[in-house]
C-alpha cells in the first residue's frame, strides 16, 4: 500500500505506544496494526477480493476499525450501517451497495441484529454470507437466508493478504439524505480520508503531548469516523465508547484525562449536569460540537463560562466531518458559531454562491457554499447522474448548505438549504420516510416535516387519508416505527383533506414551510406536552 493509503495510519507510529483504551483493555499500534493484518487475510480467504463491498452493522469496537483497515488493505470498502437502522433501510443498504459479506453481533442492548433481519423478505442479491461476531452456539446456520460464519479473524489461521497499492481505491461508504425513496451512498478514498485525518489531527491538536480522544460518536456516521481517523493519524489514544451514555462519557472524560471530544450539542448538554458545576473537564481542551437543536449556540456560551472549550464546527458526508473548526482566538460569538477554518488550510477553498442568481457573493453574504479539498468525496456509488449535479466542472461540491465567507478566510454555515431534516444528529430525508408511511392501505398521501418538540427536533406528519379504510394515528405510527429508526417515526400524525401549495414556474409545490407553522399551532393546542423519547 502507497504512502498516501490507509494503511499508514496504522503503522507510522511507535508499535509500543498504546492506541486504544477499551474498557479494562489496552491495544498498541503494533497489536491494531497486526489485528488489521489479519482481519485482510481472513477476508481474503472469505473472498472479498479488490473492489468489493463489505457491510459492516456494529457498534464502535475494534473490529469495526480493524474491517476498515484490513479491506484497506486488500482494495475493498466497507459500507458503514447505522446500528439503528430498522429492515427496511438495512435491506435497501445492502441491495444498493453490492455487498458480498455482512458483519454483525448478536446484539447490543436492546437492539436485537438477527431479529431484524428476520422481517427482511427479500434479501440483496450479492449477499453472499454473514459474519457474526462473538458468535457461539446459539448463532443460526443461516441468516437472510445465507451461511452464517464466524468472524474469527482475530484468532483464526489464515494467510497473509497481499497489499493492493492503490491509494485512489474506494475504501468507505457512508449513507447521505437523498432525494428519493433511499438514501446516496457516498464514496471516499483511501487517499481522501488519510489526507484529511492528518489535516484534522494537526488543525486540532491531536498530535500535541497528552493529547487523548473520547470516541463517543458512532463509527458508522462520519462524525464519529472522522474523529477516530484523526487520532490514528497523530498517535493519540482512542478512547472507545461502544455507544454514547452521558455518565459513562463524564467517567471515561476524567478517568482518561479526555482532550478531544467531538459530539451534538444535545450529547453535551446531557453530560454537563452529571459533572461538576465549575471547570467539570480540567483535562478539555477541544470540545467541538455541532449545533443540531435549537439554542445550541447560547448553550455553547454558557459552556465556555464554565470553562468547557466547546468550537463550533462543520462537516458532511462528502466534505467529511471536522472540515472545519472555529478559531481558538475568535471572539467568542465567532468561535461557536458553525463553520471556521478549514482543517486543510490553504489546500481548502470554500465560496458561497447566490441561490437565486448563481452569481459568487464576496464576504459577509450568504448563499449556498461550495467546497473543494483534498477530503471530498470521489462521488456517489452507482448514481452518476447525481454525482454530477452535486460536483462542479471544476471540482467544487455544492454543499445545499447556506452559509458566508468572513474576510479572514473562515466561514459560517447558518442553515440547511431545502427540505432536509437533522434528526438525532442525522440528516434524513422527508421522502424516506414518506415511502415507508405510503404502504399503509389508508393513506392516500403523505408529507413529514421537522418541528421542535420538548427541546428536540422531532418529525411529524400530515396524512391525506385513503378514500376507504382510512389509517389512524396508531396506524401511521406503527407502521413507520416496525420499518424506520426509531429517531424517524412521527411524533405526531394529522389528517388533512389537502396539503398547501403554490403554483411556480416549475408546476404546483408543496409549501413545507405552510406545514411546520400547521405542526406547530397544532402543537400548542395540545391539552399536554409531548415529552421526547428516543427509543
Amino acid at each position: 500500500m502507497s504512502d498516501e493509503g490507509l494503511g499508514v495510519l496504522s503503522s507510522q507510529h511507535a508499535f509500543e505506544r498504546i492506541g486504544f483504551l477499551d474498557g479494562e483493555r489496552t491495544i498498541t499500534f503494533g497489536e491494531f496494526d497486526a489485528l488489521a493484518r489479519k482481519t485482510a487475510g481472513w477476508l481474503a480467504a472469505h473472498g472479498i477480493a479488490r473492489g468489493d463491498r463489505v457491510a459492516v452493522w456494529l457498534v464502535n469496537r475494534i473490529e469495526w476499525l480493524a474491517l476498515l483497515f484490513g479491506a484497506g488493505r486488500i482494495g475493498a470498502a466497507v459500507v458503514a450501517i447505522n446500528t439503528r437502522y430498522r429492515a427496511a433501510e438495512v435491506s435497501y443498504l445492502l441491495e444498493r451497495s453490492g455487498a458480498r459479506l455482512l458483519v454483525l453481533q448478536h446484539n447490543f442492548r436492546k437492539i436485537d441484529f438477527a431479529a431484524v433481519l428476520s422481517e427482511i423478505a427479500n434479501p440483496a442479491r450479492s449477499l453472499e454470507r454473514v459474519a457474526v461476531v462473538d458468535a457461539d452456539r446459539a448463532t443460526p446456520e443461516k441468516i437472510l437466508d445465507r451461511p452464517v460464519v464466524a468472524f474469527d479473524a482475530f484468532e483464526a489461521a489464515v494467510a497473509p493478504a497481499p497489499a493492493v497499492t492503490d491509494a485512489d481505491a474506494i475504501v468507505a461508504m457512508f449513507t447521505t439524505s437523498g432525494t428519493t425513496k433511499g438514501p446516496k451512498l457516498v464514496m471516499h478514498s483511501q487517499r481522501g480520508i488519510v489526507a484529511h485525518a492528518r489535516a484534522v489531527a494537526t488543525a486540532m491538536g491531536l498530535e500535541e503531548e497528552g493529547a487523548c480522544l473520547l470516541a463517543a460518536l458512532p463509527f458508522c456516521g462520519v462524525f464519529g469516523f472522522c474523529g477516530a481517523t484523526a487520532a490514528l493519524a497523530a498517535g493519540a489514544p482512542l478512547v472507545l465508547a461502544d455507544t454514547f451514555d452521558a455518565a459513562e462519557a463524564v467517567r471515561l472524560v476524567h478517568r482518561h484525562s479526555v482532550t478531544h471530544m467531538f459530539g451534538s450539542d444535545e450529547m453535551y448538554r446531557r453530560m454537563l449536569p452529571l459533572a461538576p458545576p465549575h471547570d467539570p473537564f480540567p483535562s478539555a481542551r477541544v470540545f467541538g460540537y455541532a449545533a443540531f437543536n435549537p439554542g445550541g449556540e447560547e448553550f455553547a456560551r454558557k459552556g465556555w463560562g464554565k470553562r468547557v472549550p466547546f468550537f463550533g464546527l462543520y462537516g458532511s458526508s462528502e466534505v467529511q466531518a471536522l472540515f472545519s473548526i472555529q478559531r481558538a482566538d475568535a471572539p467568542l460569538d465567532e468561535r461557536i458559531q458553525g463553520g471556521g477554518a478549514p482543517v486543510a488550510g490553504v489546500k481548502a477553498e470554500v465560496r458561497v454562491r447566490d441561490v437565486d442568481t448563481a452569481q459568487l457573493l464576496p464576504a459577509g453574504k450568504s448563499g449556498e457554499l461550495e467546497i473543494r479539498a483534498p477530503g471530498n468525496f470521489a462521488g456517489y456509488w452507482n448514481d452518476p447522474q447525481a454525482t454530477a449535479q452535486a460536483i462542479g466542472s471544476d471540482g467544487f461540491f455544492r454543499t445545499g448548505d447556506i452559509g458566508s465567507v468572513r474576510g479572514d478566510g473562515t466561514f459560517v454555515y447558518e442553515t440547511r438549504r431545502g427540505d432536509a431534516m437533522r434528526l438525532a444528529g442525522f440528516l434524513v430525508s422527508p421522502m424516506e420516510i414518506e415511502e415507508v408511511i405510503k404502504e399503509h392501505a389508508g393513506v392516500a398521501d403523505v408529507q413529514v416535516v421537522a418541528v421542535e418538540i420538548a427541546g428536540h427536533a422531532r418529525c411529524v406528519a400530515f396524512v391525506i387519508p385513503a378514500a376507504r379504510g382510512a389509517a389512524s394515528e396508531a396506524d401511521v405510527i406503527a407502521i413507520a416505527s416496525r420499518r424506520l429508526a426509531a429517531f424517524k417515526v412521527p411524533a405526531r400524525v394529522w389528517f388533512v383533506a389537502e396539503f398547501p401549495t403554490t403554483q411556480s414556474a416549475n408546476g404546483v409545490k408543496i409549501q413545507r414551510g405552510k406545514l411546520r407553522e400547521m405542526a406547530l399551532a397544532n402543537l400548542k393546542a395540545l391539552p399536554t406536552k409531548i415529552s421526547f423519547n428516543e427509543t
